[in-house]
């Protein structure tokens, strides 16, 4: 096969007739000087940036400031409208606790702890304390004495180290 050497080598001829450009070196200042320019003009596209900033700063605050006093009124009875509501809650619950606790003879504190239906809690109360079992009036006060310990008692004891301390602690009945 035939090779086109005509084109191929006009080609070369072209590119070896014209003068070759020396390539082109910069020294450091050069360098320093292009690098900023470059700078400055990349700065000042941005120039006005922290006045900007400024300014975005001001108008939030502002916007803040500016909240109309009714949006502030609306929030402030929204508050004081759920507590009026809580302590409206807490004053009917207590009527009814007062009210049941007189009725069913029980104890307000006790049926004001207890959840649920206050006449159903109340009722529940009355019939747990009539079906406990009532105790009599000790005329000691309710203080049992002390077991009275007698020298037989001490020597039935089988642990040898009870008995001996026993024996310690009741010498009179040994003597």
């Amino acid at each position: 096969m035939p090779e086109n050497t005509e084109s191929t080598s006009t080609v070369d001829n072209a590119t070896q007739g014209a003068p070759a450009e020396p390539e082109r070196t910069f020294t450091q200042a050069e360098m320093d000087a292009i690098i900023g320019d470059r700078l400055k003009r990349e700065r000042s596209k941005y120039a006005d940036y922290e006045s900007l900033k400024e300014k975005a700063a001001q108008f939030d605050a502002a916007q803040e400031a500016t909240k109309s006093d009714y949006e502030k009124a609306v929030e402030e009875r929204d508050a004081l409208k759920a507590r009026l509501d809580k302590l409206e809650a807490d004053k009917a619950h207590a009527d009814a606790v007062a009210k049941a606790a007189s009725e069913h003879g029980v104890d307000a504190a006790l049926l004001a702890r207890m959840s649920g239906d206050v006449d159903e809690n109340a009722l529940f109360l009355k019939q747990t304390m009539a079906a406990a079992p009532k105790f009599g009036q000790v005329p000691d006060g309710g203080e049992t004495p002390p077991p009275t310990v007698t020298r037989e008692s001490i020597e039935a004891i089988k642990d040898p180290v009870e008995r001996v301390r026993a024996r310690a602690q009741h010498q009179e009945l040994f003597e």
